[in-house]
């Protein structure tokens, strides 16, 4: 039987009419694998005229992937991309050296109302990509691999399981899947992985003979081959890959260097001194808001719905 190394349950928080439960990182674990941040967002249901606004905030060394089950969302960075995230696609950001981005309810979505559900995974970039040019990339949910295991659905959003390589790029060795498991399926976690974690988003699932309800996340000893097993209609997002070593975390900076995080936080106040021109950091094309460092004057705005992780 493998072992149940701990369970972490999600904080949730309400941003106003919207929550997002953070279940990494958490005072007993700090990160699986490469992620080092994972929040549900929702699930919601945003009225018609309402919707979610990200303001533009800035990244380093991390990658963020958006990945949804309702609704929709507005990406928009300093890149020139501007790209809506619907269910079952892959939206993937890579800050490296730095980016500015924001996260919006669309038109459409804001005038006619909608749901939104999804998860925010936060990747820790290895050393040698730390600094690494920007990049983002879009996936289509057709892209991603999708079998069945153990009477199970699977899709492999990132990385590799099972024999099947999702399209998605990968910065270190990892496995991301999204499992629709109906009571009574059994699914035997992929092997080889060296960090494992299963988060229940809805339902009730059993392994190492615990049961971990919705909003509960199972992190298992290393080396470990669990099997997951549904005690009633599932939803499972299983992660993990080698660990990569010690990061810290600043508001939304990520780096294996205190002295870099210090000089992300420079910049940022910097670049706001001088109204984003020829400065460390630009804001995305036709944004004009923007959300200050903690603690640092807001610019006249209400107050931010952000996506901080806790500092370490």
């Amino acid at each position: 039987m493998s072992e149940v190394d701990l369970i972490l349950t999600g904080r949730r928080k309400d941003l106003g009419g919207f929550s997002v439960s953070r279940v990494l990182p958490g005072a007993k674990r700090r990160r699986v694998g490469p992620i080092v941040c994972l929040d549900e967002m929702g699930p919601a249901v945003v009225e018609p005229g309402k919707g979610v606004d990200v303001r533009s905030h800035p990244h380093i060394g991390l990658a963020t992937l958006t990945y949804l089950f309702e609704g929709e969302m507005d990406h928009a960075d300093s890149l020139g991309v501007h790209q809506t995230a619907t269910p079952g696609a892959v939206n993937l950001m890579a800050a490296g050296r730095g980016i500015v981005h924001s996260e919006r309810t669309g038109p459409r979505a804001r005038a006619a109302g909608h749901a939104l559900h999804g998860i925010q995974a936060w990747i820790a970039l290895p050393g040698e990509a730390e600094e690494m040019e920007p990049e983002f990339h879009h996936h289509d949910p057709d892209e991603m691999p999708g079998f069945e295991r153990g009477g199970a659905h699977l899709r492999l959003i990132m990385g590799s399981a099972y024999e099947h390589s999702s399209p998605v790029k990968t910065f270190s060795p990892m496995v991301y899947l999204h499992a629709e498991a109906p009571a009574g399926a059994a699914i035997d976690l992929p092997k080889g992985h060296g960090e494992l974690a299963a988060y229940v988003v809805s339902g009730q699932i059993e392994t190492g003979g615990e049961p971990v309800s919705a909003g509960h996340m199972a992190v298992f000893g290393a080396g470990e081959a669990p099997v997951v097993r549904a005690r009633a209609d599932s939803r499972i997002m299983i992660l993990g890959g080698a660990n990569i070593g010690e990061r810290h975390i600043d508001w939304n900076f990520v780096s294996s260097s205190k002295a870099r995080i210090e000089q992300a936080r420079t910049d940022w106040r910097a670049s706001i001194a001088g109204g984003f021109k020829d400065t460390p950091f630009a804001l995305p094309p036709g944004e004009h808001e923007w959300i200050a460092l903690p603690g640092d004057p807001e610019p006249g705005s209400p107050p931010a719905q952000t996506e901080d992780c806790p500092t370490s």
